[in-house]
């Protein structure tokens, strides 16, 4: 049976790329521009390239260390925000609470 396929990202060329997942090769170089790609999880879903403000939305997510890997038996990595706005609410409510960014990201409404 061959390995299972997982996404990488490259945020420079909005490129995303499904490779085999292998611990022994941990650094991919992106074909396009020969940087680093990201190991974003199985469970990604690539915004169009065209979409500036969706690959944006994605950079700060990547950056605050979210991934997208399946969660054990529901099938999807929970919620993730689309937009920039929902970025920014939680992101403030991270601010006001001290929650770190990452788990802020995640949460499918910030409390008021």
């Amino acid at each position: 049976m061959p390995p299972s396929k997982t996404s990488y990202v490259c945020l420079p060329c909005r490129a995303s790329y499904k490779q085999p997942y292998d611990r022994e090769r941990a650094h991919r170089v992106c074909p396009r521009c020969a940087g680093a790609l990201i190991h974003v999880g199985s469970a990604f879903a690539a915004p169009r390239r065209r979409d500036t403000a969706a690959w944006r939305t994605l950079s700060v997510l990547l950056n605050a260390g979210v991934r997208f890997h399946k969660s054990c038996c529901c099938g999807g990595p929970g919620y993730r925000p689309r937009t920039l706005r929902e970025v920014k609410e939680r992101m403030a409510y991270a601010e006001r609470s001290g929650e770190p960014f990452a788990r802020a990201l995640v949460r499918p409404e910030p409390p008021h």
